[in-house]
């Protein structure tokens, strides 16, 4: 990417970043009897997913998803019932857009951007969440990571992207409200902007990348990557 150009192509996070994983806490507060274990079980599934990758071994996103489930209520000495896999299933499918998501894709549009998504889970079945959720036609594609067989953010995940688009990887900018998937995307050569949802900052350490863009809520990171495209 030169100085005087900006990324055309806007790459989006999936779960957290566009699908408000929160629907999913009443099933925690069920089983565990405090609703703040989802966020035990997302670090989980996260860290687990990228073992799997650095292992050069793969299992679909949903099926880490459940197995972790599991991993955390053997921790916490929990018996699941199968009736709580099937509920933790249908919940993330049927996950829906934070409130900020659709003003913020309709206005990114109109300023002449190409949107796409990337996300850890396997594509599937249409109605897909994002279907669902109703903000799918306001992308032009979307990339799952099951195409490499290797999870975020190892750098193949993004060059799929780059690949498939018939484009360089310094014309896209990777959003997401998790600062290890802006980091693989700035490592891989693209930009990288951060959307600080709840249980989600910065990492302030020694040569780790600080997000090219960062702001707490998606209207506002649209309004910077508009001003910085004009600058």
């Amino acid at each position: 990417m030169s100085d005087t150009t900006f990324p055309d192509v806007l790459v989006f996070d999936v779960n957290e970043t566009l699908l408000d994983i929160t629907t999913l806490s009443p099933l925690f507060a069920r089983v565990f009897g405090d609703e703040s274990v989802l966020r035990e079980w997302f670090a989980q599934l996260v860290l687990y997913s990228q073992t799997m990758t650095l292992s050069q071994r793969y299992t679909p996103f949903g099926a880490l998803g459940v197995g972790a489930l599991k991993m955390v209520a053997d921790i916490h000495q929990v018996r699941l019932a199968d009736d709580d896999i099937d509920e933790l299933k249908s919940r993330m499918a049927e996950m829906p857009a934070h409130p900020d998501v659709a003003p913020a894709l309709e206005r990114l549009k109109q300023a002449g951007f190409r949107l796409v998504t990337l996300t850890n889970s396997p594509a599937g079945a249409s109605p897909t969440p994002l279907e669902k959720a109703g903000i799918s036609e306001a992308f032009e594609q979307h990339f799952s990571v099951d195409s490499v067989k290797q999870f975020k953010p190892a750098p193949a995940t993004y060059q799929h992207v780059a690949e498939q688009l018939d484009v360089e990887l310094g014309d896209m900018c990777m959003i997401a409200c998790h600062v290890w998937d802006t980091i693989g995307a700035q490592a891989a050569g693209m930009q990288g902007a951060l959307l600080t949802r709840p249980h989600n900052a910065v990492l302030p350490a020694e040569n780790v990348p600080t997000p090219d863009f960062i702001a707490a809520e998606l209207m506002t990171l649209a309004d910077q990557l508009i001003a910085a495209r004009e600058a």
